[in-house]
């Protein structure tokens, strides 16, 4: 009787490895296989400007305002009036396509694009200046997850579409050198295309070694969260003061800030949670 049981208990396991392999018995535990298995973040790519800092209301914007009266350009951008240039990427972009639509500035009619760029060096400098005099300070909570990613063996990137001078200088003032060792910096002078193409970000993943499905992008525009978005790497935007009522539906979390030790703040953990599970 024994000997009968046993044959058709060998039987039973080889027919059910031959209809139902181990793919594809895995497959039918989906989601409840897929969450037992930890997957931890390997990097955090942050945007630099409304990310790191509320930068561009008080800093670039008066920056830009100062390089043009020292220029004797005829030109001040409002508040209200910066929010709608910032629909366009990149400094230099940003004027091309405001005089392009607006009419030049005599002085900048012939040599544009290299008197653009001698504009934008100039601003540059003004907006390191109003760094190193501390008027810009951190957002909430930046330099908290800073502290635990780095404890936590986490990478650090800044992936900006600033030049590699000004989000060098807003590390190294804002957070100390020690901290700006961790990370590794991407411009938007070091891709073909900026935001909201992904090449910046697609340059830390492959200069960094980095695995998308691991790393999460934090910035602060429905700009930057396309790029994010292109590059196939997951993203929580963080609303800064222009981009508050844009459209963040494509966000995989949407928050108003990081948020310190004593409000409910984001964390390496919640990051976490926020990776996609590869498919098997």
């Amino acid at each position: 009787m024994r000997t009968s049981i046993s044959i058709i208990l060998i039987i039973s396991s080889v027919f059910s490895d031959a209809f139902f392999p181990i793919s594809q018995t895995i497959k039918r535990r989906g989601s409840s296989f897929l969450a037992s298995q930890k997957i931890n973040l390997e990097a955090i790519l942050f945007d630099c400007d409304g990310v790191l800092a509320d930068t561009e209301r008080d800093g670039h914007r008066v920056a830009f305002n100062r390089a043009f009266a020292e220029k004797n350009l005829n030109e001040e951008w409002g508040v209200e009036q910066y929010g709608h240039l910032l629909e366009v990427g990149g400094g230099k972009e940003r004027m091309t396509a405001h005089w392009d639509q607006v009419g030049w500035p005599d002085s900048m009619k012939t040599d544009r694009q290299e008197k653009v760029k001698e504009l934008h060096l100039l601003k540059t400098r003004i907006f390191n200046n109003m760094i190193c005099e501390g008027s810009i300070p951190l957002r909430p909570g930046v330099l908290r997850l800073v502290d635990e990613a780095i404890q936590n063996g986490v990478r650090l990137a800044c992936c900006s579409t600033s030049s590699v001078d000004a989000v060098t200088n807003l590390i190294q003032t804002l957070m100390g050198s020690e901290r700006a060792a961790y990370f590794r910096i991407f411009a938007g002078d070091m891709v073909k295309k900026k935001k909201p193409a992904p090449d910046v970000y697609l340059m830390a993943v492959t200069e960094m070694g980095l695995d998308k499905s691991r790393c999460v992008i934090v910035e602060d525009t429905s700009i930057g969260l396309a790029a994010a978005k292109a590059a196939g790497i997951s993203c929580i935007v963080t609303k800064s003061a222009y981009a508050a009522m844009e459209d963040f539906s494509g966000a995989d979390m949407l928050v108003d800030e990081l948020g310190e030790e004593t409000t409910p703040g984001v964390t390496v953990d919640t990051l976490t949670s926020l990776l996609k599970v590869p498919s098997i």
